[in-house]
């Protein structure tokens, strides 16, 4: 049986701690473009630097062998997460910025804030910041417990 208090407990604060974050962060690149030219291009070469994914909580999932997985994802503007998978179902929500989610076998989606996604199991994928600021992600997946929750390609 499912304990709706706890679980309307755990979503609300982890998306306070979210938004929270997305507050912290716009201050923090407004900090970042006041020091350089807005016009200037990204530092590095890699299209997936500076983008993280922090483990909000993990819990065994009702199903024996799956895990249910929530995360923030930040990706910074002109990044991407580059092409990965899932081994499982990926729920998510774009908290803030604009991201071009990119599919190997079917159309890319544009994503806004406030957008709800799904990418179904297995199917590759990228999120590409096509926006002016850190695109934040709420993304909470059902997978498989025994394998790693990310595979690059």
């Amino acid at each position: 049986m499912v304990n709706r208090r706890l679980l309307l407990r755990t979503g609300t604060a982890a998306a306070a701690a979210a938004l929270g974050t997305a507050a912290l962060s716009s201050a923090a690149e407004a900090a970042a473009q006041t020091a350089g030219s807005a016009g200037s291009a990204p530092l590095g070469s890699d299209p997936t630097e500076g983008v993280t994914r922090t483990l909000l909580q993990k819990h065994p999932s009702p199903a024996e062998g799956w895990d249910a997985v929530q995360t923030l994802v930040q990706i910074p503007r002109h990044k991407e997460s580059g092409r990965h998978s899932h081994p499982g179902v990926e729920v998510g929500y774009i908290i803030h910025g604009d991201v071009l989610m990119e599919f190997d076998d079917r159309p890319a989606l544009r994503l806004r804030t406030g957008d709800p996604f799904f990418i179904p199991d297995g199917v590759i994928h990228n999120a590409r910041n096509v926006g002016k600021v850190t695109t934040m992600m709420l993304s909470t997946y059902v997978v498989d417990a025994t394998k790693p929750l990310v595979t690059t390609y």
